[in-house]
């Protein structure tokens, strides 16, 4: 079944443009963090967080913020109520502590406080107060948006670790992931006005060709299930570096597990 238009979808119907958005992400996602496995390893030298790699890295992450936005959008167009949006904040915020006290029991002095799947779960558990809204998503996520990278360019960040979560937090030993709601939360905005333009009542609302090709369906199964990559490709990228080099790895992890309080 191909049909183009606006006039027919189902309620379960995936976009593929949006899970292609996702795909890239995660590409880029995989990219980044074997590289900081490896500097972590002392296999490499230089970890690319900084310079232009840090806005490389922030416009990855952008590439999962936005599309989340108007994924939401369409959810909420089809099935309507909220309940279901809070809940899956709140079970993306669980999974988010989860990583912080696994990573603060690997690597205490950057153990992870507000990662992405805070993130993801603080805008969760927000978005249906900005549901209703359209322009008024744009005008305050570009705002939001703007701020935040004003701030970060600026060098501005704020002491408190109270409010590491809402805006950017000057971390005296670093951390291995952080997206304070000031800017990130402003994607997350404009992906739902775009989710509101662009597929309205849920149904794409332009023509584009549908893709057939089992390749190109093959390589976009990682944007089906974003959070199953996520959650499974550290694992994996730590299996498949200590298949290479045991020699390298083996000693560091001993050292690290001879360091966990218990």
């Amino acid at each position: 079944m191909t049909r183009t238009t606006a006039s027919y979808i189902s309620r379960h119907k995936r976009f593929w443009e949006i899970d292609l958005v996702r795909t890239v992400a995660l590409l880029g996602l995989l990219t980044f963090h074997t590289r900081e496995v490896l500097y972590y390893f002392d296999l490499v030298h230089n970890p690319l967080r900084t310079g232009i790699w840090f806005w490389i890295r922030v416009v990855n992450c952008g590439l999962f913020i936005f599309p989340a936005g108007v994924a939401l959008t369409i959810s909420h167009s089809r099935r309507k109520g909220t309940a279901s949006v809070m809940l899956r904040g709140l079970q993306l915020f669980g999974l988010g502590m989860a990583i912080t006290l696994l990573s603060w029991l690997v690597v205490p002095d950057e153990y992870v406080r507000f990662g992405i799947l805070h993130f993801f779960g603080i805008a969760f558990i927000l978005a249906p107060l900005f549901l209703r809204f359209r322009y008024i998503n744009l005008i305050l996520g570009t705002a939001v948006t703007a701020i935040g990278i004003y701030l970060i360019e600026q060098g501005i960040f704020v002491n408190s670790p109270w409010l590491l979560w809402l805006v950017p937090y000057a971390f005296r030993t670093g951390t291995l992931d952080y997206w304070p709601l000031v800017p990130f939360f402003g994607l997350f905005l404009v992906g739902m006005f775009f989710g509101k333009i662009l597929y309205p009542q849920g149904n794409r609302g332009f023509n584009i060709s549908e893709i057939s090709n089992p390749v190109a369906s093959a390589v976009m199964l990682l944007g089906r299930h974003p959070l199953l990559v996520y959650l499974a490709h550290l694992p994996i990228i730590f299996g498949v570096l200590l298949a290479l080099f045991p020699d390298k790895i083996l000693p560091q992890i001993r050292e690290v597990f001879s360091y966990l309080p218990f």
